[in-house]
């Protein structure tokens, strides 16, 4: 998925000729694609780590 098809799907859902699920899932898969999508879970441990630290 390409950032231009992602955002496509994006403008699709917000001119209501798309569901809103259908962009999610085209941005969530874009994400993903190039790698900037970070795990939940992953970043609250790393976020819990860094105030343990500074304590």
């Amino acid at each position: 998925m390409t950032h231009p098809t992602a955002l496509r799907a994006c403008c699709d859902a917000e001119d209501r000729h798309k569901p809103v699920t259908a962009a999610h899932h085209a941005f969530i898969d874009f994400a993903r694609q190039v790698a900037i999508l970070e795990d939940s879970i992953s970043a609250m441990q790393w976020i819990a780590a860094c105030k343990k630290r500074r304590a």
